[in-house]
């Protein structure tokens, strides 16, 4: 227990698990109480945050196992998996938000109008989710993790949705009542949004995808900046989950020996290496600059 405790993520998504259940229940009572369908929908709408939370929670421990026999790269790509498995859960949470507001948008004549009760409701989640997503965001930059980076997102999305459920429900109290559960429709589209946006950057690391022109250009830059008397033949990149796999074919001077270049070449990687943590393995094969 201790172990997983001080892992940094982990510890991020077991405290984001606490504050969404209970987050949770608070909005679920308040929308209850104030005959608010849109704020229903927001409370299941954490709800499903403290679910896909778990689920990033098991991503981030099997990913940090070491290589093994069987998975000699290692397990990063499970982070990819858990956040495809997210977005999936992501979708169909939206998709049964919006199924129920458009029945209630149908039936609006018989609604009643939404507390106040509702609005301090949408106000409060508004303040906590937006701090959860900056939170998130942060320590997900900061580990390089796809699926924690797919948690912050589901915040940031429910902050959003609880800022659309605080308009319609202000309209309501108006006596627009039909903008409470055209509210849930909106938290649908914002929800499935959501999850097609950490679909696609999920599957980039599950298909050996290059990483963007302005890393590569800072690792082209680094590998320069170590000899200036090398060139860069070939410089490839493939995404691996969260990392980056490179493999560079480098020119150097024919007349070294073996040795030299190998300094070379171990100095390169160290250097490479230690300055872009997000690669998890630069692999150089060099050749004299005489052939073609």
């Amino acid at each position: 227990m201790q172990k997983l405790l001080n892992n940094e993520g982990i510890k991020v998504s077991l405290i984001t698990v606490l504050i969404n259940f209970l987050l949770f229940l608070f909005k679920l009572i308040m929308g209850l109480i104030a005959h608010s369908k849109a704020m229903v929908s927001d409370a299941i709408h954490s709800l499903s945050d403290v679910i896909s939370t778990f689920v990033v929670i098991i991503g981030l421990i099997f990913s940090a196992n070491a290589p093994d026999k069987e998975h000699p790269y290692g397990h990063e790509r499970i982070e990819s998996v858990i956040a495809i498995i997210l977005a999936f859960f992501l979708f169909l949470t939206g998709m049964g938000i919006g199924i129920l507001g458009i029945k209630d948008v149908l039936l609006s004549s018989s609604l009643k109008i939404p507390g106040t009760l509702a609005l301090v409701a949408a106000l409060v989640s508004i303040l906590v989710k937006e701090g959860m997503f900056q939170y998130t965001k942060r320590v997900a930059k900061k580990l390089a993790s796809v699926s924690m980076m797919a948690d912050a997102y589901h915040h940031r999305s429910d902050a959003l949705s609880s800022i659309g459920s605080f308009i319609g429900i202000f309209l309501s109290r108006l006596g627009l009542v039909v903008f409470d559960p055209l509210c849930s429709i909106i938290i649908c589209i914002l929800i499935v949004k959501s999850s097609i946006e950490i679909f696609i950057d999920a599957t980039k690391g599950m298909i050996d995808k290059s990483c963007d022109d302005k890393v590569k250009n800072q690792i082209i830059t680094m590998i320069m900046n170590t000899d200036n008397n090398l060139v860069i033949n070939d410089l490839k990149t493939r995404m691996f989950a969260s990392k980056i796999y490179v493999d560079a074919e480098l020119a150097l001077d024919g007349s070294l020996t073996l040795n030299e270049s190998n300094n070379i070449v171990n100095n390169i990687h160290d250097v490479v290496e230690k300055e872009l943590p997000i690669i998890k393995h630069l692999n150089i094969r060099t050749i004299p600059k005489s052939e073609k």
